[in-house]
C-alpha cells in the first residue's frame, strides 16, 4: 500500500542531519540533551491497558488479538522541539508503552518486547508527506526556538484566523488547525496516531479518548492561570486525587483514495469508517513528576513508533523518516546525558 518516491532517501538523510544541527544548538543552550519532538514532559503515568474480549474477528489483530491485560507507562509532552512556558499554545502528546507484547519486532536492536504508540491531540498532521516536511522543517524550527511573546502572537493569530474560518462554514487545514491550539486541560483531549499503522491484516489509525467521569468532565476546559509549568502541575494534581481511564479505539482504512496511507494530512472520514473500542486503558491515582520519575521519563526512557510488532508496522512516509529521525535523536540523547538506554521489562522499573 506504500508508494516510495525515488528521491526519498536523500531527502530522509537532508532532514536528520538538519534535525541534528538542531539538537546540537539545543544541547548547547541547555548545557542537556531533549528530545527532536515533544521535548517538554508534563508527566509520567504508569497503568494498565485491557483488551476487550468481545472483539469481531477484523479487531483482533495484533496486540488485540487476545483479551488480556498489559502493564503501561504513558508519557504526557508538549509538542516543540524545546522548552517553552506553557503559556503558549501548542499540540500535547500521548506516548503509549505496552509492556511485554508477544511478536515478530520491527526493530530487534532496540531490545526488550514492547510496544509504543505515539499520539497527538489532534487528527491530521501539518506536514503529511516527507517534501511537505522538508518544506515545512525551518519554519517549524525558528518557531520553536523564537521568543515566548512571538510564539504566543503566532498562536493568537491562527486562533483567530481558524475562529473565522469555522463562522463561515469552512473547515480549517492541518497546519491551521495545528497553530490555533487551545490550553484545554491535556487529560481531557482525545490523542490520535495521525498517520496510519498496519493492523494486522488491515490498515488503522488509533484514537485515545477520555471515558471516566474524572477526565471527561476535563474535555475542553481551559487551563486558568497559565504558568510556565502549569501542566505538568494540573496533571499532577489530578492524579493525587484521582484516577483515569480511556478507551483505545481503532479507525479501519476502508477507501484507499480517501483515507490514504501516504499522507498523513488527511483526516480519515468518520462516516466513511468510525473509531470502534478496543480496549480500555486506566491509571490510578498516583505521583506523575516527582523528580527521579521525571529525569527517568526525560532521560532514561524512549518512545519510537518503530519499537514494536510487525502486525503494527507504521505505515506512510512521515512514518518511515521516523525511523531514522527517533533512532538518531535518541542515540544523541542517551549519549550527551551519559544515561543508559533502557526498555522497561515491567511497571516497577518506573521510578514511584
Amino acid at each position: 500500500m506504500e508508494v516510495i518516491d525515488a528521491e526519498e532517501t536523500a531527502l530522509i538523510t537532508e532532514i536528520v542531519e538538519q534535525m541534528a544541527a538542531s539538537s546540537r544548538c539545543a544541547f548547547e543552550r541547555h548545557r542537556h540533551a531533549i528530545r527532536d519532538a515533544h521535548a517538554k514532559s508534563n508527566g509520567l503515568l504508569k497503568g494498565e491497558l485491557t483488551i476487550h474480549d468481545d472483539l469481531p474477528t477484523e479487531l483482533r489483530q495484533g496486540v488485540f488479538a487476545r483479551p488480556g491485560t498489559y502493564q503501561v507507562v504513558a508519557r504526557l509532552s508538549s509538542a516543540p522541539s524545546d522548552i517553552h512556558s506553557d503559556k503558549i499554545p501548542a499540540a500535547r502528546g500521548f506516548a503509549l508503552k505496552i509492556i511485554g507484547v508477544d511478536g515478530e519486532r520491527l526493530a530487534p536492536e532496540i531490545g526488550g518486547n514492547n510496544q509504543d504508540f505515539l499520539m497527538v491531540n489532534f487528527p491530521a498532521l501539518a506536514f503529511g508527506t516527507i517534501p511537505k516536511y522538508k518544506r515545512m522543517l525551518t519554519l517549524l524550527e525558528a518557531n520553536s526556538h523564537a521568543p515566548d511573546t512571538f510564539q504566543r502572537l503566532v498562536a493568537g493569530t491562527a486562533h483567530g484566523a481558524k475562529q473565522v474560518l469555522e463562522s463561515v462554514g469552512g473547515t480549517p487545514g492541518a497546519t491551521l488547525d495545528g497553530l490555533a491550539r487551545d490550553n484545554h486541560h491535556p487529560l481531557g483531549e482525545t490523542y490520535h496516531t495521525q498517520a496510519a499503522i498496519r493492523f494486522g491484516a488491515y490498515i488503522a489509525k488509533l484514537a485515545l479518548e477520555p471515558s471516566s467521569d474524572s477526565v471527561r468532565r476535563l474535555t475542553g476546559q481551559p487551563v486558568d492561570d497559565v504558568g510556565y509549568a502549569t501542566l505538568r502541575d494540573v496533571i499532577s494534581d489530578h492524579f493525587a486525587e484521582h484516577g483515569a481511564e480511556y478507551t483505545l479505539s481503532a479507525q479501519l482504512c476502508t477507501d484507499l483514495s480517501r483515507m490514504p496511507v501516504e499522507d498523513a494530512a488527511i483526516a480519515w472520514p468518520e462516516e466513511l469508517s468510525p473509531h470502534r473500542p478496543l480496549a480500555t486503558l486506566r491509571f490510578a491515582p498516583q505521583s506523575t513528576a516527582h523528580p527521579a520519575r521525571q529525569v527517568y521519563g526525560d532521560d532514561v526512557l524512549s518512545f519510537n513508533p518503530w519499537n514494536g510488532i510487525t502486525a503494527h508496522q507504521p505505515l506512510g512516509g512521515i512514518m518511515r523518516i521516523r525511523r531514522a529521525a527517533y533512532e538518531r535523536s535518541t542515540a544523541f540523547r542517551h549519549s550527551m546525558n551519559a544515561q543508559p538506554r533502557v526498555e522497561p521489562s515491567q511497571s516497577s522499573d518506573i521510578p514511584d
